[in-house]
């Protein structure tokens, strides 16, 4: 800040050149080897000036109404483009929770986590159409809450990706699911304990014979998953048991994590179905891919129309939460699985921008040519 001095303070001894300051220099005018005067005036640019060139568009009849049609006359065929192509995909959803007492799974209504044997149920159903492509097969779970914010937390990815000393000392996230009877728990976390662990098993029915369908297990999880963020502990890979010594299975799991597959390169935590699980999902009525079932020919469909039965190792308990379980059987298009929204809402908002342009193109017709122009007195 300068400092200015009257000429009667200059007459009483004041020095004209400046207030000193310590450690040498002056502020103000006046004075050898002072510093630049420091400003906070900003850079004469044109983008701190604000002087860049702008471009305000001027909304005019001839300007607006041509965008209202033309968004309309877009976005009308782009979504009854995609809801045709939602509508051709195959899918077929079965409810197997056994609330009702007629369904064949109601006996396994109340199993609990360690049941032994596990409690198994059969339900036959009849596919009305074939499915062409390849098919995938999930499971769905209702009123689960995967994106609470304590369960998110509750895991430890450098355990899952591999960290030998978070495999014997994991995180304080994954309480209380991060040790048991003084052993570290493998995979910790409440994410882990709760892993979908019903098994699923599809056969064609013809001429009262069943044929079991092949479901293939691998391919399931995303490549990022399964190749980059989840590792088995380092050393030998072939004996997982020595790997996963000195820890321990989750409470809720029947059996420890190396033994979750007979595949070495699908056991562990790089088991697929374990992978997929680990991908929490963000709202409370979800899906998840669990198997894979491929066309083996072109000549015929993957799955023919006919009957079916679905065989079901009922071990995930649902009941207590008011929670859902199904099994889904989909195919795929361009734009993925069966999606009907994203084609309703593109027809939806062509459909308002053409109604709007009509509607406004109605008005400017009838009053836009008035003339405004208001009559002065004499």
């Amino acid at each position: 800040m300068a400092v200015n001095y009257s000429a009667k303070e200059e007459a009483d001894g004041h020095p004209s050149g400046g207030v000193g300051m310590p450690g040498g220099g002056a502020v103000g005018g006046g004075g050898g080897g002072g510093g630049a005067v420091k400003t906070r005036k900003p850079d004469n640019t044109a983008f701190k000036q604000q002087r860049l060139p702008a471009w305000q568009p001027i909304l005019t009849a001839g300007t607006v109404l041509p965008a209202f049609f033309i968004i309309g006359l877009i976005f009308i065929p782009i979504g009854i483009g995609i809801f045709v192509t939602s509508n051709n995909i195959r899918e077929y959803e079965i409810d197997y929770t056994g609330t009702e007492p007629s369904s064949p799974c109601n006996k396994c209504l109340n199993v609990s986590w360690d049941s032994t044997p596990p409690c198994t149920c059969t339900i036959n159903f009849t596919l009305e159409h074939s499915f062409e492509s390849n098919v995938f097969m999930y499971y769905g779970l209702s009123n689960f809450y995967q994106n609470h914010r304590r369960y998110v937390k509750s895991r430890d990815d450098s355990q899952l990706n591999g960290d030998n000393s978070s495999l014997l000392n994991p995180s304080k996230e994954c309480e209380p699911y991060r040790t048991n009877e003084d052993k570290p728990i493998a995979p910790c976390g409440a994410i882990a304990n709760s892993m979908f662990n019903d098994t699923l098993e599809l056969y064609r029915i013809d001429n009262d014979t069943r044929t079991p369908i092949t479901l293939i297990k691998k391919g399931i999880a995303w490549w990022t998953d399964k190749n980059v963020k989840f590792r088995n502990p380092t050393g030998d890979g072939n004996n997982l048991t020595a790997l996963f010594q000195g820890t321990t299975k989750p409470v809720n799991w029947p059996k420890p994590v190396y033994m979750l597959d007979s595949e070495p390169d699908n056991n562990g935590f790089i088991n697929e179905d374990f992978i997929v699980w680990m991908r929490t999902a963000a709202l409370p009525t979800f899906r998840k891919l669990y198997r894979l079932i491929e066309r083996k020919n072109n000549l015929q469909p993957t799955l023919q129309a006919g009957k079916y039965s679905l065989d079901i190792a009922y071990n995930y308990p649902v009941h207590s939460f008011d929670g859902r379980k199904r099994m889904i059987l989909s195919t795929i298009s361009w734009m993925g699985g069966k999606n009907p929204f994203l084609g309703i809402a593109y027809i939806t908002v062509g459909s308002i921008c053409f109604f709007l342009g009509v509607v406004l193109l109605i008005i400017h017709h009838k009053y836009g040519n008035r003339n405004t122009s208001a009559d002065i007195p004499n």
